[in-house]
C-alpha cells in the first residue's frame, strides 16, 4: 500500500506568474497561452472564434492524444497469464509437473484442468464486471459543444483538442484549459482546485481550468490545453494512488490465513509421516500438492467476486451504480447513514408560502414583482419556484423586461427593469431580505414587521426573500417577504422508519440554518436534536468524549461545511460505527472517501462521484435503503459460502490426516481430490443467485462465529465419515479400491450438502434454496454418483452401495442440522456478540491510532492555505460563538476551544482537498469521473414537456 506523498501548496490558478518549468527545464507552453494575448493565442494555436474543421481536429486528436487523464490498461493477455502466477497457482502446476514425472496422465490431464478452470472463470468474471462498469460510463459521457465546420456539433468531451472553439453555459463542467472569447463576465467555481467556496469571476480573455464549474453565465471559450497538459492533469501527476483495505479483504485474508497455516501444517506432518514409513517420494509430494489444493480456498476470491459482482448488477437496475465491488460488503454493514438534506431527504424543490405584505400591497402583487425579478432560462432553483407562483402565466407576457441582473453572491440580489404593456416604466429587485431592507426608503416603517416576519418564517424551517419595487427613477420600496421551503420527498418519512426498522440510524447533514434542519427532521420524525457543526470545534475538540457523546446521539448536524463532515465521520468511525454517507460537491470528496461506504447522490459532480463507492442515478434515500437490503442478501451468500467453504476444508483435511496417521490408508487417490474439488467449487458459484432474507440488523464478519460454526461442521463432518469408513472395512468387508471409491463419493455428497446447512442460520428448510443452486448441486452430485457407480477413474462402486452412501449422508444432513442449530445458540449468544464487537471497535481504535501513512489524507492537515485564501473565503466566520451559545452546545467542550479554531474557515482544507481530489482523478482516470449530464438534462426536458 502506498502513501499520498505531501504536496507543497500548490498555485492557484489566479496566480499571475504560473509557468511551470517541464523535465527539460523550460517553461510551459500551456502557461504562456494562459496569459497571452487572445489574438496571440490564436495565431499559435492556428485556430479562429469558428473554431476548426472536422479534418483539423481529427489530426489534432491523433497527434495530441484525448482529452483524458491517462489511464494503465493491462494487457489482457498478461492478465489471464497473471492468474497462473501466484503461491497457490505454483503448488497446482507442481502437482501437475511430478503427475507427468510419474506419469500418472489421468491426474495430469484433471489437475491441469482445475488449474485452468480457476483462471478462465477467474478472469472471464473480472473481465465482465469490468465490460459492465465500462458500458454504463460510456452511457454517462459528457459532451460539449464544439464550433466544427463552422457549426455547433456535440462530441464527447473527449475528443476535445487545442485550437477547439467551446460554448460553455451555466451548471456546465469545463472540460477543458480554455480562455473566454466574448460575453458577460461568468462566476465560475473552482473548488476543484484551490478548495474555496465562492466562485470567481472570469471575464473574456482570462483562462476557465478543466474541472471548474460555471455557476452563472454563458460565453464561447478557446481551448488551449488538453488531457494532461490541463493545470488539473499535471497537478495530478504530482499525487501517488492511495488506496485502503475493505473489511472484506481483511475478512478473506484472515479466512485464508487460517485455512492455509492448517492445511500446510497438516501436510507437512503426513510428508513427515510417509518418509518416516519409506512411501515412494514423488507419490507422497503430488499426493501432498494436489491435497493442498483442495484444502486451500482457491475459489473462495472468485465465488465471494461473482456474488458482489451478480449483485453490482442487481444494484443497477435499482439505480445504484457500484464502482467498487468492495463497497457492498461496506454497505450491509452501515449503521449510521449521513444523508444530506437537500435532494435526498427533500425534493431540492423550493416552494413559496403565503407571502408576508406591507400595508396596501397584495400577495399577487409581491409575487408578480418578484417572478418579474426573475427568468427561466437561468435554471436558478429559487427563480424558478417563484415564477411557478404565478397563478396567471400570461400575465408575465403583458411586461418587457430591458436589462436584468442576475444574482451573484456580493450583492445578495437580483434587479430587473420592466416596460408594462402601457409603456410604464418600473424597476424590480429580490434578494436576501436584509439586503433589500437597506435599499428600500420605507426600510423604517416597515423594518419591524419585516423582522418579525423572517424570524416566523425561519422558526417554520422556511427561508425569507424580499421584494421591492421602484416606479420610474423613483426610490425603492420594500412590498413583501417570499417564504420558499423545500418539501421533503414523498417517500423520505417511510424510508427513515424502514432504515431506523434495519438498525441504520440516519443522521441529517445539511448546511441550512437550525430552524430549518429541525423543522425538516419534525416533518420526517427523525427527532430533534440537531447540533450546530461550526460550534462543535475543530477536530481535536471533536475526539473529546462529551463532544463525541453528542456527535454520536445527535439526529443531524446543521451550518456543515466539508470538513466538519469528515470529522463527524471520523468521530463516529472510532467509536465502532460503520458509517455510510451521501455528498454531492467536489469539497464532499475527502469525506466520501473517509466514509466506510461513500454514496454520491444523483446531482452529485465528477469529483464526489469519483471519490464514493457507490453513484446514485435517482434523487431520494429509498435507492440507498434499497441498496443497503440488496447489500445485506449478498453479504449472507458470502457468509454462507465463507463457513461452506471452511468446514468442507477442515473435514478433508482432518479425514485426510488422521486415515493416515492412525490407519496407514490413503482413503481417497490425488484424482478422486482433484474431481471433488473441480465439481463441487464449479457448482457452487450458483450460491450467488441464492434466495436470502436480509437482516433487519447491519452485517459484519463476526470471525469468531464464522469459524466456531464452520470448525463445528467440519468435525462433525469428520465424524461421520470415519462412521462410513468403519461400515466400509469392518461390516461391508470392501477392499482397498472400494473403499476409496465409497468415501469419495460421501465426501461429494456430503460436502454439497453442507451448503445447505450454512446458508441458513434456523433449519435448513427455513429458506427456500434458489432452483438454480438446486439444479447446481444434485446435478454435480448426479455427475459425482456416476463416476463413482460406474468407475471412471476410480473402481466401479455399483448402485447399492451408492444408495447406501446417499442415505448415510442424508441421516447425518439431518443430525448435522440439529448440531449447527446449537453451534448458534453458543457462538451466537449475546455475551459472546459483545465481545467480539468489543474486540472490533479496539482493534478499529488501534488501527487508527497509528501514523496516518495508509489512510486517506485529512483535509485540514499539514500545509496551511495562504492567509489571503482563507480570508476570501468566508469572512464572517473569523467571528467566535458567543460563549453561552457555546455552552448551549457542549459544555464540557469550552475550556477546550482553541483561539486558532475560531479562525478556521473552509478553505483550512485546500492543499489536501486538492491532493485527495486530483489522486482521486488519477486512480481512476477522466473516464471514472463523467458526470450524467446528458441523463440528467434528458430527464430534465421530459419532465418538462410533460408538464402541462
Amino acid at each position: 500500500m502506498k502513501a499520498v506523498s505531501p504536496l507543497p501548496p500548490p498555485k492557484t490558478p489566479d496566480a499571475k506568474r504560473q509557468s511551470t518549468p517541464d523535465a527539460k527545464g523550460k517553461p510551459d507552453a500551456a502557461d504562456d497561452l494562459k496569459t497571452l494575448p487572445i489574438a496571440e493565442v490564436e495565431k499559435r494555436l492556428e485556430s479562429s472564434p469558428d473554431g476548426l474543421t472536422g479534418a483539423e481536429a481529427s489530426k489534432r486528436l491523433t497527434k495530441d492524444g484525448p482529452n483524458e487523464l491517462p489511464v494503465k490498461k493491462t494487457n489482457a493477455l498478461l492478465k489471464f497469464l497473471s492468474y497462473f502466477w501466484g503461491p497457490i497457482p505454483w503448488m497446482i502446476e507442481i502437482a501437475v509437473i511430478l503427475s507427468g514425472v510419474v506419469k500418472h496422465w489421468p491426474d495430469f490431464f484433471i489437475i491441469l484442468v482445475l488449474l485452468c478452470s480457476n483462471a478462465v472463470v477467474g478472469f472471464w468474471e473480472e473481465r465482465s464486471a469490468g465490460n459492465a462498469i465500462a458500458t454504463l460510463k460510456a452511457k454517462l459521457a459528457t459532451k460539449t459543444r464544439v464550433k466544427r465546420d463552422g457549426k455547433w456539433v456535440t462530441p464527447p468531451a473527449r475528443e476535445l483538442v487545442p485550437g477547439d472553439v467551446i460554448q460553455l453555459k451555466q451548471g456546465d463542467i469545463v472540460p477543458a484549459d480554455a480562455r473566454l472569447l466574448d460575453g458577460d463576465p461568468m462566476s465560475v467555481d473552482q473548488s476543484a482546485l484551490t478548495g474555496e467556496s465562492l466562485p470567481a469571476t472570469r471575464k473574456p480573455g482570462e483562462a476557465v481550468f478543466s474541472g471548474s464549474i460555471v455557476r452563472r453565465g454563458q460565453s464561447n471559450a478557446l481551448v488551449y490545453a488538453t488531457g494532461a497538459n490541463t493545470y488539473f492533469g499535471k497537478t495530478a501527476k504530482l499525487v501517488e494512488q492511495a488506496q485502503t483495505v475493505s473489511h472484506f479483504q481483511k475478512a478473506v485474508l484472515r479466512i485464508g490465513n487460517y485455512l492455509i497455516v492448517l492445511a500446510l501444517s497438516l501436510v507437512a506432518l503426513i510428508i513427515g509421516f510417509a518418509l518416516y514409513r519409506g512411501d515412494p517420494i514423488l507419490t507422497t509430494l503430488e499426493f501432498a500438492l494436489v491435497l493442498t489444493v483442495a484444502a486451500i480456498p482457491v475459489a473462495m476470491p472468485t465465488v465471494l467476486s461473482v456474488t458482489m459482482a451478480v449483485g453490482a448488477r442487481l444494484l443497477a437496475k435499482r439505480q445504484a451504480v457500484v464502482s467498487r465491488l468492495v463497497a457492498i460488503e461496506e454497505l450491509a454493514g452501515v449503521d449510521v447513514l449521513c444523508a444530506d438534506k437537500t435532494g435526498t431527504l427533500t425534493q431540492d424543490k423550493l416552494t413559496l408560502g403565503d407571502p408576508f405584505c406591507v400595508e396596501g400591497v397584495t400577495a399577487a402583487q409581491v409575487i408578480l414583482d418578484a417572478a418579474l425579478a426573475s427568468r427561466a432560462d437561468n435554471d436558478d432553483t429559487i427563480d424558478l419556484a417563484v415564477l411557478k407562483g404565478v397563478k396567471d402565466q400570461e400575465t408575465l407576457k403583458t411586461y418587457h423586461i430591458g436589462h436584468f441582473t442576475p444574482f451573484d453572491p456580493v450583492h445578495k440580489r437580483t434587479e430587473a427593469d420592466v416596460k408594462d404593456k402601457d409603456g410604464k416604466s418600473f424597476k424590480v429587485t429580490k434578494g436576501a431580505p436584509q439586503v433589500i431592507l437597506a435599499l428600500s426608503a420605507n426600510a423604517g416603517q416597515v423594518k419591524a414587521a419585516v423582522q418579525k416576519a423572517v424570524d416566523e418564517f425561519a422558526a417554520r424551517g422556511f427561508r425569507s426573500l424580499g421584494v421591492a419595487r421602484a416606479e420610474g427613477d423613483g426610490q425603492w420600496q420594500l412590498v413583501g417577504v417570499l417564504p420558499l421551503f423545500d418539501p421533503p420527498r414523498d417517500d423520505a418519512k417511510a424510508t427513515i422508519a424502514t432504515a431506523i426498522a434495519m438498525g441504520v440510524k440516519v443522521k441529517m447533514v445539511t448546511g441550512d440554518a437550525i430552524a430549518i434542519a429541525k423543522e425538516t427532521c419534525k416533518q420526517l420524525g427523525m427527532g430533534a436534536d440537531i447540533l450546530d457543526a461550526g460550534r462543535l470545534g475543530d477536530a481535536k475538540q471533536m475526539e473529546l468524549p462529551a463532544t463525541a457523546a453528542l456527535i454520536e446521539n445527535a439526529d443531524g448536524f446543521a451550518e456543515v461545511f466539508p470538513e466538519n463532515k469528515y470529522d463527524i465521520i471520523d468521530v463516529l468511525q472510532k467509536h465502532g460505527h460503520i458509517v455510510g454517507m451521501t455528498g454531492d460537491g467536489v469539497n464532499d470528496a475527502p469525506a466520501l472517501k473517509k466514509a466506510d461506504c461513500g454514496i454520491a447522490v444523483s446531482t452529485a459532480t465528477d469529483a464526489a462521484r469519483a471519490a464514493a463507492a457507490i453513484v446514485l442515478m435517482t434523487p431520494g434515500l429509498s435507492v440507498i435503503i434499497d441498496a443497503v437490503k440488496e447489500s445485506r442478501k449478498i453479504f449472507q451468500r458470502m457468509n454462507s459460502y465463507s463457513m461452506y467453504r471452511i468446514a468442507e476444508t477442515l473435514r478433508v483435511l482432518l479425514f485426510m490426516t488422521l486415515a493416515i496417521l492412525i490407519f496407514n490408508f490413503y482413503p481417497v487417490t490425488a484424482v478422486m481430490i482433484v474431481i471433488i474439488a473441480l465439481l463441487n467449487d464449479g457448482a457452487i458459484l450458483s450460491i450467488a443467485y441464492d434466495n436470502v432474507n436480509y437482516s433487519n440488523k447491519p452485517e459484519a464478519w463476526n470471525m469468531h462465529l464464522v469459524l466456531g460454526i464452520s470448525t463445528v461442521l467440519g468435525v462433525i463432518g469428520t465424524v461421520a465419515i470415519f462412521g462410513l469408513f468403519y461400515l466400509s472395512l469392518k461390516v461391508f468387508h470392501l477392499d482397498h479400491a472400494h473403499t476409496q471409491t465409497m468415501m469419495y463419493l460421501k465426501m461429494s455428497v456430503a460436502g454439497h450438502l453442507t451448503i445447505f446447512l450454512t446458508r441458513t442460520r434456523g433449519p435448513f428448510w427455513s429458506i427456500r434454496p434458489a432452483r438454480i443452486l438446486l439444479i447446481a448441486v444434485f446435478g454435480t452430485q448426479a455427475v459425482a454418483t456416476l463416476i463413482a457407480v460406474y468407475g471412471l477413474f476410480m473402481t466401479p462402486l455399483g448402485w447399492g452401495y451408492a444408495g447406501i452412501v446417499w442415505g448415510y449422508a442424508l441421516a447425518w444432513f439431518f443430525v448435522n442440522d440439529r448440531v449447527k442449530l446449537l453451534a448458534y445458540r453458543i457462538f451466537d449468544s449475546p455475551k459472546a456478540a459483545a465481545a467480539a464487537k468489543a474486540k472490533g471497535i479496539a482493534a478499529r481504535a488501534k488501527a487508527e491510532a497509528k501514523p496516518d501513512a495508509h489512510a486517506t489524507a485529512k483535509p485540514d492537515a499539514k500545509a496551511a492555505p495562504a492567509p489571503e485564501a482563507k480570508a476570501e473565503a468566508t469572512p464572517n466566520t473569523k467571528a467566535a460563538p458567543a460563549p453561552e451559545a457555546k455552552g448551549e452546545t457542549k459544555p464540557d467542550a469550552k475550556p477546550a476551544a482553541a483561539p486558532e479554531a475560531k479562525s478556521k474557515t473552509p478553505s483550512d482544507l485546500t492543499p489536501k482537498l486538492v491532493e485527495r481530489v486530483h489522486a482521486l482523478y488519477e486512480e481512476l482516470g477522466r473516464q471514472d469521473v463523467l458526470a450524467v449530464q446528458e441523463l440528467e438534462r434528458a430527464q430534465k426536458t421530459s419532465k418538462e414537456k410533460t408538464v402541462p
